[in-house]
């Protein structure tokens, strides 16, 4: 899988460009098929009137770990008619611990405080965090009740989202993390020929927030 990473701030031009809903002069318009994928079948989504972007990632993922500050920085300077939702893919069934621990810390409001820090264990200090008990005893270093994580963990909400992210992923064909999806319709990843980096993957998640934003 071919990947390059990069952790510059974005032209403030593009910015400008994706907040007025108008594509910057001079850049050519993203085609699909080499920039993003479009998707046979169109997914619902919500809420109603925003333009919604969905990050599929893996917390096991060292492409994911790397794209997470750059994600972080992007997402802060989004206008306020676009809401951004991670979805914790799921390719089989050692994927579903990390989708719970996922939403398990979105349940408890903990997720802008430590979504950093997990990717940070895992890929910079080494900790394995596979099992409800690891996690358990590591959240607990980081002020988390290791009872109040297992009681969100195994939670019926928190396995009915696991569940949905895991439909998402299928809905979504979603081959490879991380990958960034648009109002339900358009798919763009490091893997197309058109975005070689996720600097590239953002710039056109920006033209085509912008397009949809223009359309409504």
């Amino acid at each position: 899988m071919k990947r390059a990473w990069t952790m510059r701030v974005w032209m403030v031009a593009l910015m400008f460009a994706a907040l007025l809903g108008a594509t910057p002069a001079g850049a050519a318009a993203p085609v699909s098929g080499h920039d993003f994928l479009t998707l046979p079948v169109p997914q619902p989504v919500s809420p109603a009137g925003k333009v919604v972007v969905m990050e599929f990632f893996w917390y096991d993922c060292p492409h994911c770990a790397e794209f997470e500050p750059t994600l972080e920085a992007w997402a802060r300077q989004l206008p306020p008619y676009v809401v951004l939702e991670r979805v914790p893919v799921m390719w089989g069934a050692r994927f579903v611990p990390q989708q719970r621990l996922y939403y398990a810390l979105l349940a408890l409001g903990k997720v802008g405080a430590l979504q950093a820090r997990v990717f940070a264990a895992i890929h910079q200090q080494g900790i394995k965090l596979e099992t409800p008990e690891q996690m358990a005893d590591w959240l607990q270093k980081q002020g988390v009740p290791r009872q109040q994580f297992l009681n969100a963990y195994n939670s019926f909400s928190v396995q009915m989202q696991a569940r949905r992210a895991a439909e998402l992923t299928t809905a979504y064909q979603i081959q490879g993390v991380p990958s960034l999806a648009v109002q339900g319709r358009y798919v763009a990843s490091a893997d197309l020929p058109g975005t070689p980096s996720m600097e590239a993957v953002l710039q056109v998640v920006d033209a085509l927030i912008a397009q949809v934003h223009g359309a409504h």
